[in-house]
């Protein structure tokens, strides 16, 4: 694709937005359908349509105003999908996107292209989830199969008593139920694959959660090659499994023991991959625009350790202004207005130079922000 051809990009948050910033940075031009008026992504967009992910109309007049359509996030309608790639190409496309969506079909993938997963059982009834828990034992993790996020739609089961509440509770049905791991580590990996089958893998990361939510990236992760050169293979295997065009997430855990074990995969940009924006040459949203558009796929290298800090609403971006006084970090908005509690508002970036990402204590103090601005009159 040649500067000043149409992106659509399906979904208006803040994936989409700095996707259609790293799209304009390349001369494209974005087109947004989402159901907001004045969404983030739609904020910096050149062309916004306002519509519900299910109207087919509105889909096919959009389909005809653009080059190549993308998506932000997974929660589509998978016929919207496949009418939309019906009349122009979809990247990644809809077989990905149904993957992904659907946890029992994700984890009979990863299996079949035999990577390894937790141990999981399809659960359909209250017998069934007996059945399973006599099987996988105790804890254990009963999970939606679609729509679930940030730790929703799931539910920790410890002990017997907790497996009827948990069963009536999750919806819709079926469900899956994990097998617990004991990890010593949540990692990822974002990969990208281009028209040409060229392959990109960022660096390794660890990520940290709070309640449930991403707090910190760390970039690289620090943990030993074998275990970040083995999370890269594994990213590699299941973009070319899945012939992806476009970006890919790959979520995964370190065991106790030090296996690795996929967790999820998200065929769109993702919040571990943020970091990029600032330690590399080439950001994960670059990156992914090059891909839709055909373009050549850079190697995907840094040239800065990083460490990605989420911006949780409401209480971590009522810090904003402490944030643009403290100097080293790198600070991104995403135009949200309204912060409820447990939405990603922002985040920022702090670099550190390459191979000299400083240990817990020095990340602390990297990340301690400078005294509340005085108030002027």
């Amino acid at each position: 694709m040649n500067p000043g051809a149409v992106i659509g990009i399906i979904g208006g948050g803040q994936l989409g937005r700095m996707s259609a910033q790293a799209a304009a940075r390349l001369g494209f031009l974005v087109h947004v359908f989402s159901p907001e008026q004045d969404g983030p992504a739609a904020q910096v967009a050149a062309r916004n349509t306002v519509a519900a992910y299910d109207d087919l109309a509105a889909l096919r007049t959009f389909a005809e105003a653009v080059d190549v359509i993308t998506f932000e996030f997974e929660n589509l309608p998978a016929s919207s999908l496949e009418l939309l790639e019906s009349l122009k190409p979809v990247r990644p496309g809809a077989k990905i996107l149904a993957i992904s969506q659907d946890r029992i079909l994700e984890k009979q993938f990863l299996n079949d292209a035999g990577i390894a997963t937790a141990p999981w059982a399809k659960v359909e009834s209250l017998g069934e989830l007996e059945a399973a828990v006599a099987k996988l034992g105790l804890p254990a993790v009963l999970k939606t199969t679609r729509l679930g996020y940030d730790g929703k739609g799931q539910a920790m089961l410890r002990t017997p008593k907790d497996l009827a509440p948990a069963f009536e509770r999750l919806s819709p049905k079926p469900l899956v139920l994990e097998g617990f791991v004991e990890f010593g580590a949540e990692i990822s990996v974002m990969v990208a694959r281009g028209v040409d089958g060229t392959v990109r893998c960022f660096d390794t990361v660890e990520n940290r959660h709070k309640h449930h939510i991403l707090d910190l990236t760390l970039a690289p992760a620090p943990l030993g090659p074998d275990i970040l050169e083995e999370a890269q293979t594994i990213a590699r295997v299941v973009a070319e499994k899945l012939k992806l065009v476009g970006l890919l997430g790959v979520e995964m855990f370190v065991t106790a023991k030090g296996k690795v074990v996929v967790n999820e995969i998200a065929p769109r940009p993702h919040n571990s991959g943020h970091w990029t924006m600032d330690a590399c040459p080439c950001s994960q949203f670059e990156m992914h625009i090059r891909a839709v558009a055909g373009l050549p796929l850079p190697p995907a290298v840094r040239h800065s350790d990083a460490v990605m800090k989420n911006l949780i609403g409401p209480d971590d971006i009522e810090l904003w202004p402490q944030i643009l006084a403290t100097p080293g970090l790198i600070p991104h908005h995403y135009g949200k207005a309204e912060a409820r509690p447990g939405r990603k508002m922002g985040h920022f970036n702090r670099l550190f130079p390459k191979g000299a990402l400083p240990g817990e204590l020095g990340i602390e103090d990297a990340l301690h922000l400078a005294p509340m601005p005085p108030l002027k009159d």
